[in-house]
């Protein structure tokens, strides 16, 4: 028995069909945009994994739909699982935030307090100077993770709101960009101020030391 025998069997079921095909549309194509992008993050291993299951959904549902031709109510149920599929693949897409990408960042104005802001956070940076339509800009590179993207943007906004920014995908990455990130922001220290030699010129400090058993001479 196949599941249009067993429906038609009870007309009080005849809605669970078209549910069935609407939610295997919506999981397949969600794994089809998922299959994409391990593909283009190079995961050799796991793209043909998720390809396997997209496809063996995907046939489970257009049988379905083929052998119940005569009942319309199958085809919106296939179509509309497509489009909510693509919806819910790159929600999944992006809450995953995997890979990364390369921002660039041309400040309104000049970038150096932004620069210095990003590498504290421990942000590989590059500057460089260039030529824009009203002058002298910065402009400054990042490769960071994906994850890492709406904190640095916010960095970015709160130096210069008017930034213009670009981001792309970056397909593979080599340097110790990635070691650099497992380290915490460190707080800015300030200098300390020398003391002033007998000339009246900056110094050094003269420090004591102390022992336990009685101070030093």
């Amino acid at each position: 028995m196949n599941l249009y025998e067993f429906f038609q069997g009870d007309s009080n079921w005849w809605w669970v069909l078209p549910v069935l095909i609407f939610a295997a549309r919506v999981v397949d194509v969600s794994l089809g945009t998922l299959r994409v992008l391990f593909l283009s993050r190079g995961m050799k291993l796991l793209a043909p994994v998720v390809g396997f299951f997209e496809v063996l959904i995907w046939i489970t549902a257009i049988a379905q739909v083929v052998r119940n031709l005569d009942n319309v109510i199958c085809f919106f149920a296939y179509a509309g699982g497509y489009g909510l599929g693509t919806f819910v693949g790159l929600m999944i897409e992006e809450k995953l935030a995997m890979g990364t990408i390369i921002l660039r960042v041309i400040p309104q104005v000049r970038g150096e307090e932004l620069v210095e802001e990003l590498r504290r956070r421990n942000h590989r940076v590059t500057c460089i100077d260039a030529q824009g339509a009203l002058g002298k800009v910065n402009v400054i590179f990042s490769v960071i993770r994906r994850g890492d993207l709406p904190e640095v943007l916010d960095v970015v906004k709160s130096f210069n709101p008017q930034a213009f920014y670009t981001v792309e995908d970056v397909r593979r990455a080599n340097g110790s960009w990635r070691q650099l990130r497992r380290c915490k922001p460190q707080p800015q220290v300030r200098p300390l101020r020398q003391a002033a030699g007998p000339d009246g010129c900056p110094g050094t400090a003269s420090v004591r030391g102390e022992s336990r058993g009685g101070g030093t001479k």
